[in-house]
């Protein structure tokens, strides 16, 4: 167990050591113990962790808000458009005078192409931890929420577990690829076997995609990319997680006109119970929510048995207080 997260910033997945990772886990699985025993855990007393947002949210929000809450602290909710931000002040700026007055800052930003910048401008200058709320490259609070609620159904030892992270079609809006890329980045440091399934137009960050296959290689875990009109099919047959949700082909265009013409390709990319049975019998289904219901995935699979979204939405409480307990401590 690594005993000394004090002041770290979390902003990308790699940015903690596995070790570092596992510290968070222990913790998260404490601290779950705690809220359901009704013990009180206010290592955070009086600490306010400022939360910037750029972009809305229901899960993220509510979540820190409460995890701080439990922790003894206090979370500032503040959007973006309600402060000076867009009439001059700067990253620099906002670190600094924000570091001063809040013991963390989380900020959610997930402008492709802006956002993993601002929070690393806004890192330089703060003297306290920066978290990252999600980003456009990384979600690394979902993903440890997720790695979290794989442990709870499939149990520590993930060796050779099959996991798919699947494109899947969505009509409402080109969503970021953050969550996609921070599953691949840290799940095989924990032994798991990733296959990565999208249509031809929708690749990951080659950097990203070079760095995942750096961690497979490390850990000597497989990591397969099926990228064709049809992969969704061929890549969940006998897997023990099917984790599959939409993202933008945001490497191609960030138009959303453009971008909706190429996903329309694909409609047919559906987590349904057909699906499903391609993969183990106990496979579970995940997804960060929100879906597009009967879209994106059936209601059938979303509100079924293997499905274990809720489980994964009630583990970002945990594993966000594990990090800003572990961070924001005195």
């Amino acid at each position: 167990m690594q005993t000394d997260l004090r002041n770290r910033d979390l902003i990308g997945d790699l940015d903690f050591s596995k070790e570092e990772v596992e510290t968070v886990l222990d913790v998260a699985f404490d601290l779950k113990r705690k809220r359901a025993l009704g013990e009180l855990h206010p290592y955070l007393r009086d600490k306010v962790l400022a939360m910037l947002f750029f972009f809305s949210s229901t899960r993220t929000r509510g979540s820190f808000e409460a995890g701080m809450a439990q922790l003894g602290g206090h979370a500032a909710f503040i959007e973006s458009k309600t402060t000076q931000i867009a009439h001059g002040d700067t990253e620099t700026e906002m670190g600094e005078i924000f570091g001063r007055y809040f013991d963390g800052i989380a900020i959610r930003h997930v402008t492709w192409g802006t956002g993993n910048r601002y929070l690393n401008l806004v890192a330089k200058a703060s003297r306290t931890p920066v978290l990252n709320m999600q980003c456009d490259i990384y979600h690394p609070f979902q993903c440890l929420a997720d790695l979290m609620t794989i442990m709870e159904k499939k149990g520590r030892d993930l060796r050779r577990r099959k996991v798919v992270v699947s494109w899947a079609y969505a009509s409402s809006y080109l969503k970021p690829i953050s969550v996609p890329q921070s599953l691949v980045l840290q799940l095989p440091r924990f032994g798991m076997d990733v296959v990565l399934a999208h249509p031809p137009e929708f690749k990951l960050m080659p950097e990203i995609m070079a760095q995942a296959e750096e961690q497979a290689r490390k850990y000597k875990t497989g990591f397969e990319v099926i990228s064709d009109a049809d992969g969704m099919t061929a890549a969940v047959k006998d897997a023990d997680v099917v984790y599959a949700k939409s993202w933008g082909p945001l490497l191609i265009t960030d138009d959303q006109t453009e971008g909706k013409r190429i996903q329309d390709q694909y409609k047919h990319w559906i987590t349904d119970a057909r699906l499903m049975s391609l993969a183990k019998d106990d496979a579970v289904y995940m997804h960060p929510l929100p879906a597009d219901r009967d879209i994106e995935v059936t209601s059938e699979v979303m509100d079924g048995p293997n499905s274990v979204v809720f489980d994964q939405a009630e583990n970002r409480l945990h594993a966000q207080k594990a990090v800003m307990a572990l961070t924001m401590r005195s």
